[in-house]
Parts: structure tokens; sequence; C-alpha cells
């Protein structure tokens, strides 16, 4: 029995060990190149890419020769029956003999087989029959099929610019949930801190209040600023363990998996305080969507060409070639099977004449729509440039913001800390402490928030001015 629970414990000490070892551990970095391969819109981007290769390839097999084999095999179950008038035939003998040839069995009497209305029945052909024939056939000339091909290379070029905008995108969501983990973090260790500090102070003023130094208000406005501490650390916890889920989920991770992150926050600040990108040229024309916008207007003018297309004539050829048998009986397979041959050539030429102004309607309309596209270009070209305008000015906002805060902060934890001293030296009401405590913890929040904002203005501005990820 001892050695079944040594057994139990060494492998439960093992488990445990190897699920600390596979926890995986991400810069920031890392995690936005682990993304760009895992996250669910990264892989939808790159299966669109692929399948948009394949429907080049479809379009462009439009035009190429194929080959198809084709077998009919047909039984009458029974037989039809055709009429043949009988005055096509001299002879009484002559109708008993064909109608002899042609049933079952011979007639029961001698009598011309006449039907009142003066026509004999008779069965044509085998019972049984093999049609086998291949068919190759080529598409000579068709203006759509010109005009589909560069649609084809359109809409790849569309399928990759979109993957392009998406991991641009997942980049941004990514600094964002990585820079909302370190900054729960952040704010989970102030709050620790605060509340190790207000703990003491507590427990410090209790003892004066007991050897009657301090009234009992002092007690019960630290409780209360206690309580409001706890209670703030729980819910930044829970929103640590959220902001984890929101990670996993951009990196396209379970919501579940155990990671770790290596870069700290001070590290990100540093890294994103970069005002040379207020001062970064701007090329509308390499952006991300204007290119998407580029093309949406190249595809509707292809549809205008496509239209204007379909009234042009259409030629296509094919040959054909195959083997025909017939049979009362299954007998295709025999040796002695007669088999015929037969093959033909053939020129298909579609002239469109008149389609009661359908296709003027149709290319008019594409005509529109190609010039909305036009309007939309223009109209992306400026709201880019105003993206970018907007941007520029949220950044440098954001890091005179983080600047101020950084100096607030430094401020408030010495008024904090003066009125401590004049609070235990009994110059200083509890009242003044918990305003210079209120102050100092929000103080706090804004400095932690405005890093949180300089890291995602930078990710944004980024991505206004459309630079690359490395």
């Amino acid at each position: 029995m001892k050695k079944y629970v040594l057994l139990f414990f060494s492998l439960c000490f093992i488990s445990i060990g190897f699920s600390q070892e596979t926890a995986k551990s991400f810069s920031l970095k890392e995690a936005i190149n682990y993304a760009l391969k895992n996250n669910y819109n990264a892989k939808t981007a790159q299966n669109n890419v692929r399948a948009a290769k394949e429907k080049q390839w479809e379009t462009t097999t439009i035009g190429l020769p194929k080959i198809n084999a084709k077998v009919d095999y047909q039984n009458w179950l029974k037989q039809q029956v055709s009429l043949l008038p009988a005055a096509a035939f001299d002879n009484t003998k002559s109708v008993i003999d064909v109608v002899n040839d042609y049933f079952d069995g011979p007639v029961r009497n001698t009598k011309p087989v006449v039907t009142p209305e003066g026509f004999i029945p008779l069965r044509f052909g085998t019972k049984q029959n093999i049609n086998a024939s291949v068919t190759l056939t080529q598409l000579l000339f068709d203006g759509s099929y010109i005009v589909g091909l560069q649609s084809a290379k359109t809409y790849l070029n569309i399928s990759k610019q979109a993957q392009e905008k998406t991991a641009l995108t997942i980049r941004e969501a990514v600094i964002n949930a990585y820079g909302n983990v370190l900054i729960a973090e952040k704010t989970v260790v102030i709050l620790e801190s605060n509340l190790k500090i207000l703990e003491k102070n507590l427990a410090d003023t209790k003892k004066i209040f007991k050897n009657g130094f301090s009234e009992e208000e002092d007690v019960e406005q630290l409780q209360i600023t206690l309580t409001t501490v706890k209670s703030q650390l729980n819910k930044t916890k829970r929103l640590k363990d959220i902001a984890y889920k929101m990670l996993n989920i951009a990196m396209g991770n379970s919501i579940d998996e155990t990671i770790q992150l290596t870069d700290d926050l001070d590290t990100l600040i540093l890294e994103n305080l970069d005002l040379g990108l207020l001062t970064k040229n701007f090329s509308v024309a390499n952006h991300i969507d204007y290119k998407i916008a580029e093309n949406n207007k190249e595809g509707n003018r292809l549809l205008v060409l496509l239209e204007k297309s379909k009234a042009l004539p259409s030629l296509s050829a094919f040959v054909n070639y195959g083997y025909m048998a017939n049979s009362d009986t299954f007998t295709f397979f025999d040796s002695n099977q007669q088999w015929y041959n037969s093959s033909l050539f053939g020129v298909s030429l579609n002239i469109p004449i008149f389609s009661s102004f359908e296709r003027r309607a149709k290319a008019r309309q594409a005509k529109f729509e190609y010039e909305n596209a036009t309007f939309q270009l223009d109209e992306v070209k400026e709201q880019l440039n105003l993206k970018v305008v907007a941007a520029k000015s949220d950044y440098k906002f954001s890091v005179e913001q983080y600047q101020a805060a950084k100096q607030n902060l430094e401020l408030a934890q010495r008024i904090e800390k003066k009125h401590r001293v004049k609070f235990f030296e009994g110059v200083s009401t509890s009242f003044q402490l918990a305003q210079a405590q209120n102050q100092l913890y929000t103080q706090q929040q804004n400095y932690v928030q405005s890093m949180l904002d300089v890291i995602a203005k930078k990710a944004a501005l980024d991505n206004a001015l459309n630079i690359p990820i490395k």
C-alpha cells in the first residue's frame, strides 16, 4: 500500500512539473507573431487567399480543353411500338412475315394484320444497347472569358490585401490585449501595496485609540478606505483573469490557456514613446485601405467590360468519337459482339443579335457602380489623411497625459506621505488623510491608464500610417 501511495504522489509531482514546463512565455513581439499564425481571423484570411488561387485556376480552365467520357446503357423492359401504314406492304404474306419477325410468336391466323385505322404495330431495334463515347471540347473565343481571367487576378489581389489588413488588425488587438494584462497586473501590485500600508495604519490607529490619543472617527475613516481598496483589489483581480482570456482569444488560444508575459509595462512604455512618428510622412497610395478601394474600383471596371463583352460572339468546337452495340440479351462482353464506331466534329458560333436592350441596361448599371467606386476611392483618400491627423493628435495627447500623470503621481505620493506623518503626529485629521489617500489612488489610476493609452494610441497610429509588421 505504501508503494502505491508513493507512486501516486510521484505521478502528481510529475504532472505538476510537466504543466509548469509547458506554460508558454511571450514577449509582445512573440505574441504578435504567434497570433499572426494562430488567430482565427488570420487562419480564415489565409484560407481565403488559397480559395482565391483555386478560383483563379478554375476560371483559367474554362478556356482549356476538356475531355468527357460517357456510357449509356438501355434496356427496354417493354419495347416501344411504332405504327406503319398497311398500304406500304404489297401482300398479306409480307405483312405476316414482318409481324412474325418482331413479335414474340407467330400470329394465330393468316388474315392480314391491319388495324381499323389502317396501321400495322411493329417494334424496331433490339431490347438492349450500349453507347460509349469520348468528347473533346475547346473554347475558341469568348469575350467574357478574357474579362473573367482579369477578374480572377483582381479577386486574388483583394484576398491578399484583406489578409494584410487582417494582420494589421490582429497586431493592434494583441498590443491592446497584452497592454491590458500588464495594466491589470500593475494595478494589482499598486492596490496590494496600498492595502498593506492601510492595514498598518489602521492597526497603529487602533492602538493609539485604545491609549486615548485618537478618536474613534479616525479608526472608522481608515476602515472605510481599507474596505474600498479591498473591493477594488478583488475587482481588479477578476479583470486580470478576463484580460488574460481576451489575450488568449486575440492570439488564437483557448481562453483557459496558461501563458506568461515576459515584457513589463515600463519597457513597453519606453518602446512606444516615439515622437518621431508625429513628423513621419504619409503616403496614402501605399495604405492598405486605399489599395483595397483601388481594387474595388478595378473590379467594377471589369464588370463594365464583362457586360459589354456579352454583345460579342462566342466560338467553340468539339470532337466526338464513340462505339455502339445492340443485342436482345446482355452479350456486350462476348468476343463475338458486334460494335459500330462513329465520330463527329463540330463548331458552334453564338452571335447575340437583339436582347430587348437588356445588355444595355446591365452595362449602364455596371457603369454607375464603377462611378460610385471612383467616388468611394476619393472619399477613402480623404478619410485616411484625416485619420492620420487624428491619430497623431491622439498619440501626442496620450504622451502628454502620461507625462502629466507621472508628475502628478509623484506629487500625490509626497502629499499623502506628509499627511500620514502629520496624522500620526496629531497635526492632521483623519478626514484630511483620507482626502490625500483618495487623491493618491486617483493619480495612481490615472497614471496606469495613461500608460495604456500611450500603448493603444501608438498601435492606432502605426495602423493609420500603415507601418508594416516587423
